[in-house]
């Protein structure tokens, strides 16, 4: 009975999570406003790395706002409905009583569906982002110390390097371990993260290739688009 519920409620909230996760700001933003597809342009990944270094800044700022409300929505779903049914499981012998927090534990379920769907959105034929924009807002949303840690290792490494990929891979590294230090959410939770940070990692496998080699291209914040 608990386990059928528990999957019951997990799925509630995976199954909107993915359909908003699977939804492109940075393809949405390129046809409406270039008439292009940013697929077929830059390295073709329809993220904002690409769309910023092939439309520039203006169009970017409608990418980060689509990205970030199909992100906020779900995981803000999530966090209610575990909150609010959490009753549900009371009167039972519930496996993770003592990990077991209902609006981070709502929310991070949603987190892991939403970078699936920004990874491999149903509506574009499963290639999709890498997953940071996501990430991003989920940070601010899970809680803002890890926010501030995984967006301050993510700012100075990009600013110092200029490698984004770089600046992204160690911030989700992390809002991993922060996660651990300041002992926020439990066993549960904290597997559901590594489960994110590995995806990211798999998702920028070209990208530590090129850094290994040295080939990765670099931000250039000067450039100007035309």
């Amino acid at each position: 009975m608990v386990t059928l519920m528990f999957v019951f409620l997990v799925l509630i909230v995976a199954v909107p999570a993915y359909l908003l996760g699977s939804v492109n700001g940075a393809i949405i933003a390129s046809k409406t406003l270039y008439r292009k597809d940013i697929r077929d342009y830059g390295s073709g990944n329809p993220g904002l790395t690409n769309f910023y270094r092939t439309f520039g800044k203006g169009g970017a700022l409608i990418v980060v706002f689509i990205d970030v409300v199909k992100t906020i929505a779900p995981l803000l779903f999530g966090g209610w409905l575990f909150a609010n049914f959490s009753e549900m499981f009371q009167t039972f012998e519930w496996p993770f009583d003592v990990y077991f927090q209902q609006v981070l534990f709502g929310r991070v379920v949603a987190s892991l569906f939403v970078v699936l769907g920004h990874c491999f959105p149903l509506f574009y034929k499963f290639a999709g982002g890498k997953g940071i924009m996501a990430i991003g807002a989920i940070v601010v949303v899970l809680d803002w110390r890890l926010a501030l840690v995984a967006w301050g290792v993510f700012i100075l490494i990009t600013v110092l390097t200029r490698y984004v990929s770089l600046g992204s891979l160690l911030g989700c590294i992390a809002l991993a371990v922060s996660m651990r230090i300041l002992d926020i959410g439990g066993i549960p939770e904290f597997v559901v993260v590594i489960m994110i940070v590995v995806l990211v990692h798999i998702r920028h496998s070209a990208n530590i290739k090129r850094l290994i080699k040295g080939e990765e291209s670099k931000l250039n914040l000067s450039k100007k688009k035309s």
